[in-house]
């Protein structure tokens, strides 16, 4: 359920075609009066899904090759969106070009694993995927499916690389490019390029031990979906190793149109038992193991794991299983293949709720230091630390969050990071200078941005988009000063949001109060046809789970059915609840072990608010989420009937003990500690207050949120006597993926909404 997203107004009049007035009002709110020019063709939901995609050519995969002479990235195709090539551009010239068409590698099914890691992975689609730079920036690594290319940029082509019998998975070059390493069959291997040796590192991953693999919680939860990192000078591999037996297997009915297939699979459930996990480094001259001590503490965590520049030192982070500790951890590797090592702990976070992870650490070259984000005052912050674990510097401090340490240039002195420093609602880039306090804005464009450094030098990629800019990336030197366009996206005539981008309609932005007090940030996208003088029914669109935002002023596909909804003269509203992200930890920690309560609360404050508006009929506002959503949807529903006249609820958990130990534990603690909480926090308690006007779906082989989630629900309406409605999909995931699915869903959503609000 993770989550797991410049110039000034002037120049953005010069890249889009739009008429815009607008500024900031407070801190955290904006009022925008803007249109995009184009045609006032309705949009159709088949429209939304077709091909080519409405936000235009959107590059996936973005990468300055390490010699920095050309950009690559993955461009989907005019007739299939979701058909993916490798394109690059020159960075001297400016011509883009194809580097290699998906074709000419051969097609093929993924294996059961590799599919559920590209289902974490939030990977969807074919042809070209993922891809790696050589480190000498004259070849690229191609994995498709299950097999391994080496593309050479002197010879222009992808040569099929001899990994042996059975399908590859996560397959990467080594930080010099000597070799390619990936997981078979639950064990490591490496393919010497030079010579083609292919050597196998581990031989004991079978049945529920793997080697170099990430575990279920690790890739769904942790964002760690790999086990396995070589050092900087290729001389070891350091990897997990772990054992599933104890994790409660699961034989799961995946529903599917021709039949059902029982799938086994190991599930974690809060309070139940997770993997055992080992922590080695292999050395591969020698294939001798050391093994790390990771305390006498089994039942942990280990997030992350991280070499130091001089290859000698390894980190790692270790996690409490109640996520209220977590250590970064230094060993000494020594010269002795072999024997265990032990751990030195530098840096010890805690919390009376939970620590944060992140991805964050940095370890300096030129300094025994290293870079440590971390929440300890209230918001994330940047930390300079000595490798003894002292404390030099905070490089950054506020009342806002950074989101992430982007890159460090040590050089020059500065350190460069996203964050949302100037307002909740944007994500810029700033750098901070390691030796003052000084902070510089880089980005200007109102709007997201995600930048993508080169690997040795700080130039970047801009990966921008807002309400009224679909994605678009340009290049930037260290300064934050324009260089070139990689995609500009322009919406004009030729584009495909043209024909419907003049009906496309642009939000008020605005602050509610919580009942502590604390700010909600809310969004109202009024029907495309306003007329003050009428009453429009609205539809509530939440999510409103931890590591989320939905008020923000960026591009999403999740907004074409709220503009099919507008044209159809819905009013649509969304307001972040206590408990999301980029407001600190104290608009976090709300929800700790009580999830489903202060979220309703704040979304009820949204209602309230929406029944003073004049144009608002109060009496017809209906919830719709996906995920947390859908548990958001029904909670809301059921606890504040007389808020909500209907509700939709997609994938929905309804009671916590059904979820993963991770995610689940972090925010509701362990269930034999908080039974009174996951009680509370669970659906069923609150069927009898149900009246009508609700409409429930489910993919029936989602292998993250599990079907019996909501057959849980059916059976407790059905035995209630009461009435609703409900539409699964045979063969869908928790993402349901498809555009036949995803026509029928939201044709079903919108004449649900159509008979119940009108």
């Amino acid at each position: 359920m993770t989550k797991k997203w410049k110039s000034t107004a002037a120049l953005m009049l010069s890249a889009i075609p739009l008429v815009f007035t607008g500024a900031l009002i407070s801190d955290h709110a904006m009022a925008f009066t803007m249109k995009i020019s184009g045609n006032t063709t309705p949009l159709t939901i088949e429209r939304i899904h077709a091909s080519p995609a409405l936000a235009g050519a959107s590059p996936r995969g973005l990468k300055l090759s390490p010699d920095g002479s050309r950009v690559t990235y993955l461009a989907s195709r005019e007739d299939n969106q979701h058909f993916y090539d490798l394109w690059q551009m020159d960075i001297s010239t400016a011509k883009r070009s194809m580097l290699l068409n998906a074709d000419k590698l051969a097609g093929g099914e993924l294996s059961d694993e590799e599919k559920a890691r590209r289902e974490r992975q939030r990977i969807y689609g074919q042809g070209i995927m993922e891809y790696f730079w050589a480190d000498d920036g004259q070849a690229l690594l191609i994995p498709a499916a299950g097999k391994l290319y080496f593309y050479t940029l002197a010879d222009q082509k992808a040569q099929a690389l001899n990994t042996g019998e059975g399908f590859v998975t996560d397959a990467r070059l080594s930080p010099k490019g000597r070799y390619v390493s990936f997981v078979r069959e639950q064990n490591i291997f490496v393919l010497e390029l030079a010579t083609e040796k292919l050597t196998q590192l581990t031989f004991d991953g079978k049945g529920p031990i793997k080697n170099g693999m990430a575990e279920f919680v690790a890739q769904e939860e942790m964002g760690r979906m790999t086990g396995y990192w070589w050092s900087p000078d290729e001389s070891a591999i350091a990897f997990t190793r772990i054992d599933e037996s104890g994790v409660e297997l699961v034989t799961r009915n995946e529903i599917y149109a021709d039949g059902i297939k029982l799938t086994e699979q190991r599930y974690p459930y809060a309070g139940k038992a997770n993997v055992e996990i080992e922590l080695g480094v292999i050395e591969l001259a020698s294939k001798a193991v050391q093994w790390i001590d990771l305390g006498k503490e089994k039942d942990m965590y280990l997030p992350r794991v991280k070499w130091l520049p001089d290859s000698k030192q390894l980190s790692f982070q270790w996690q409490s299983r109640d996520q209220q500790a977590l250590d970064l951890r230094i060993i000494n590797l020594g010269s002795k293949p072999g024997s265990d090592v032990k751990a030195n702990t530098v840096v010890k976070e805690r919390s009376q709720a939970w620590v944060n992870l992140n991805d964050d650490l940095h370890f300096l070259k030129q300094q025994q230091a290293f870079i440590w984000a971390s929440e300890r005052d209230g918001f994330k912050h940047l930390y300079l630390f000595d490798l003894s674990g002292k404390q030099i510097k905070q490089l950054t401090t506020g009342l806002w969050a950074v989101d992430e340490l982007e890159f460090v240039d040590e050089q020059a002195g500065w350190v460069y990071f996203s964050g949302r420093k100037d307002t909740v609602v944007e994500r810029h880039l700033y750098r901070v200078s390691l030796t003052s306090d000084k902070i510089e804005k880089l980005s200007t464009k109102a709007g997201m941005h995600s930048a993508v450094f080169a690997d040795k030098k700080p130039i970047y990629l801009d990966y921008f988009n807002s309400l009224i800019q679909p994605p678009q990336v340009s290049l930037h030197n260290d300064t934050g000063e324009h260089l070139m366009w990689v995609e500009q996206n322009e919406i004009n005539q030729t584009h495909p949001l043209y024909d419907v981008a003049g009906l496309w309609q642009i939000p008020d932005f605005g602050q509610l109060k919580a009942e502590d007090g604390q700010n909600l940030q809310y969004r109202l996208f009024k029907p495309t046809d306003f007329d003050a003088s009428k009453k429009y029914p609205v539809v509530v669109r939440v999510y409103g789970g931890p590591h989320a935002q939905l008020v923000v002023n960026s591009w999403s596909e999740a907004d074409y059915f709220t503009q099919y909804l507008l044209q159809q003269g819905f009013a649509v509203f969304q307001l972040d609840n206590r408990g999301s992200a980029h407001r600190g930890t104290k608009f976090e920690y709300v929800i700790y072990q009580n999830m489903g309560d202060a979220e309703v609360n704040d979304q009820k404050v949204g209602v309230d608010y929406l029944r003073s508006l004049p144009f608002i009929d109060g009496d017809n506002i209906a919830i719709y989420g996906h995920s947390y959503g859908g548990y958001m949807a029904l909670m809301s529903q059921f606890k504040a009937p007389d808020y909500f006249k209907a509700a939709i609820s997609g994938a929905p958990v309804t009671d916590w003990r059904l979820y993963d130990t991770h995610y689940t534990e972090r925010y509701m603690g362990h269930p034999a500690k908080n039974k009174q909480g996951y009680d509370a926090s669970s659906i069923t308690p609150y069927v009898e207050n149900y009246q009508s006007g609700l409409l429930m779906y489910h993919g029936m082989a989602d292998d993250n949120v599990l079907f019996e989630n909501s057959t849980r629900v059916y059976k407790a309406l059905q035995d209630e006597g009461k009435l609703f409605q409900m539409i699964d999909y045979p063969g869908s995931k928790h993402s349901m993926r498809g555009e036949k699915v995803r026509n029928h869903l939201y044709k079903s959503l919108a004449a649900f909404l159509e008979r119940e609000l009108k």
